[in-house]
């Protein structure tokens, strides 16, 4: 019964495991972010009032309002995830994990259009 010194691994040099190489306490670093975390809040402001005003324009049907509306929606998520989320830099397990829920979520979407633009028999759709 041999005993095992366990020493506390150094922490100064980032693992094989260890995705980001920075010093989070670096000035320099958190000024990065905190500049980047500015931009991205002008970016969604500015589309914020681009959706605002895409919605006096007419592009022909509904449906086009919405699609239109859809993709400036899709580039604001795609800003919140990547930056205030952190997902730029997360490994790709994450984003398989993103990807799936997403199909997921467009199959339950999907389904749920099915069922509404074919009713089963002797059940109705009734607005008040």
């Amino acid at each position: 019964m041999g005993s095992h010194s366990h020493t506390p691994a150094d922490v100064s040099h980032p693992g094989p495991h260890d995705s980001h190489s920075h010093d989070a306490a670096d000035p320099a670093y958190i000024a990065a972010h905190i500049g980047a975390y500015f931009k991205v809040g002008a970016a969604l402001l500015v589309l914020t009032g681009l959706t605002v005003g895409l919605s006096y324009v007419d592009f022909g049907s509904r449906s086009m309002n919405i699609i239109v509306g859809m993709i400036v929606a899709t580039i604001k998520a795609s800003l919140v995830a990547a930056i205030f989320m952190h997902l730029k830099g997360e490994k790709m397990t994450i984003w398989r994990f993103l990807i799936m829920t997403a199909i997921f979520a467009a199959g339950l979407f999907f389904l749920t259009m099915l069922a509404h633009s074919d009713p089963i028999l002797g059940t109705s759709h009734t607005t008040h």
